[in-house]
């Protein structure tokens, strides 16, 4: 009996590794065979799911798979290099798109000439005979830059020409001339598709230098003079270059002091928060004494104001404090400390 049961539990095994074909759901799963897209509608075993989430996620995809593999396999099929194909339909389901569908390419210029004087492009052979090395040549490849070369292994040098030339760096050359001007006209065609404004020098590359580059190149330039472009002559319309780093560049300019200091940018900055957190104000001894001693002033002068007048009236014009009382009758002396008159005494 032992053998007998381990007999049907290894087939049951093998049985279970091989799922059915047949899925049963509560509610049925639409399915867009067009963009092989299924949908199912129905809900989750909450209980499964919190119990055994891998597994069971894992075999609700095989069923939803089983589905749309089914619904390929009712399309009607043929046989392709050995392989069986199915011919899907047409899409029902509409997808958003992140951005709008791309547009006609437009003609380029010669596109459009072409067009407008009903000029045909001719298709041409693939290898054309050579006379001169009596053989066919590719019309186009690497193989052809080698039947060049094959070709035209002496090259004559004109007349008018110098005899030291080398013709063979001239036709080189010429061909780079070629290169480089379908290049511009490819930069070119580009640009009108996309209508954007290009100078008629044609697309100058990231070499050239841009219009604000000009700008302060000229505004240096002025500036270099003696009066530091003081009497320099301006042109109609003409503006100053301005933006960071213009100004270090005009000799004689002032410049201000750069933020980059070698003390660490961590300690600036815990500084720079106690000075405005601290609650004790920086006292400047000379400022406190000046305005106390101008307090003092303001009240000795509110003082002399509230005073009475004194009584008397006022003294006419030349009169002066006595310097000491002249004494009479020579019984005295004058008082001591005062300065004598001194000069011719009149009589």
């Amino acid at each position: 009996m032992d053998v007998v049961k381990a007999v049907l539990e290894k087939h049951q095994k093998e049985l279970d590794k091989y799922k059915p074909i047949t899925v049963e759901k509560h509610l049925e799963c639409r399915i867009d065979v067009g963009s092989l897209l299924i949908t199912d509608p129905n809900d989750f075993d909450d209980r499964q799911l919190a119990n055994n989430k891998e597994e069971y996620l894992a075999a609700l995809t095989r069923e939803n798979t089983q589905l749309l593999v089914n619904a390929i396999w009712e399309l009607p099929t043929e046989r392709v290099d050995e392989s069986i194909v199915a011919k899907l339909p047409e899409p029902t389901t509409v997808l958003p798109r992140l951005r709008k569908p791309p547009g006609p390419r437009p003609l380029t210029k010669w596109e459009k000439f072409a067009k407008e004087k009903g000029i045909t492009k001719k298709k041409k052979d693939k290898k054309t005979y050579d006379d001169v090395l009596d053989k066919w040549v590719p019309t186009y490849g690497f193989k052809r830059a080698e039947a060049e070369k094959d070709k035209d292994w002496v090259l004559e040098v004109p007349e008018n020409a110098d005899p030291n030339t080398d013709m063979f760096q001239k036709k080189m050359d010429l061909r780079n001339e070629k290169v480089a001007k379908n290049e511009i006209q490819r930069m070119r065609n580009i640009v009108r598709a996309k209508k954007i404004d290009m100078p008629r020098s044609g697309y100058l590359g990231p070499e050239a230098a841009s219009s604000n580059q000009l700008l302060t190149a000229v505004t240096v330039a002025k500036s270099s003079t003696a009066s530091v472009g003081k009497f320099q002559s301006k042109l109609p319309k003409e503006k100053e270059a301005r933006g960071l780093g213009v100004k270090e560049l005009i000799p004689g300019g002032k410049r201000k002091a750069s933020h980059i200091t070698a003390q660490p940018e961590r300690e600036a900055n815990l500084d720079l928060i106690k000075s405005v957190l601290s609650k004790k104000p920086k006292i400047d001894v000379d400022k406190a004494i000046s305005l106390q001693k101008q307090d003092e002033r303001i009240e000795r002068e509110a003082e002399g104001a509230n005073r009475p007048a004194k009584k008397g009236g006022k003294k006419g014009k030349g009169s002066r404090k006595a310097v000491g009382k002249k004494p009479k009758g020579h019984q005295g002396q004058r008082a001591p400390g005062k300065k004598g008159q001194t000069g011719r005494k009149r009589r």
